[in-house]
């Protein structure tokens, strides 16, 4: 026990949360607002078949984080095939840089990002020529 098994996204605008993320990283929907008695969508992302975890899309209980406020919860971290093609996505589809592409050498590119709802998550794309 004790291993991550789902995750949560609190959101003010669904829709807009539900495009940035189905754009993005190719995510689709499932309404369960009816289990949860509030606007909650649950997020599948990706084959079941393969490493990773699917989680919800909820509805904010409170005030969005303030910009340039310090990380108040977990970060959650999406593995890409391409950082510069899913950057790319991010920015288009109205996200914020929050933290530059790095190198974490000999293993990967990662960077942290503002999704449309303030929240922040990052990317990670293996690469063993990282540097």
């Amino acid at each position: 026990m004790g291993r991550l098994i789902h995750f949560e996204i609190h959101v003010s605008d669904m829709e807009r949360a539900k495009k940035f993320y189905g754009e993005v990283f190719g995510w689709s929907f499932q309404d369960w607002s009816d289990y949860a008695g509030m606007p909650y969508f649950g997020a599948v992302t990706g084959d079941e078949n393969v490493l990773g975890i699917n989680g919800a899309l909820m509805q904010r209980q409170g005030n969005a984080p303030e910009p340039n406020q310090a990380l108040n919860g977990y970060a959650c971290t999406m593995g890409v095939e391409n950082y510069d093609v899913t950057e790319a996505k991010i920015i288009q589809n109205g996200g914020k840089v929050a933290m530059p592409k790095y190198a974490l050498p000999g293993m990967a590119w990662q960077g942290y990002f503002i999704d449309t709802e303030g929240n922040i998550f990052g990317i990670h794309q293996p690469d063993v020529n990282a540097k």
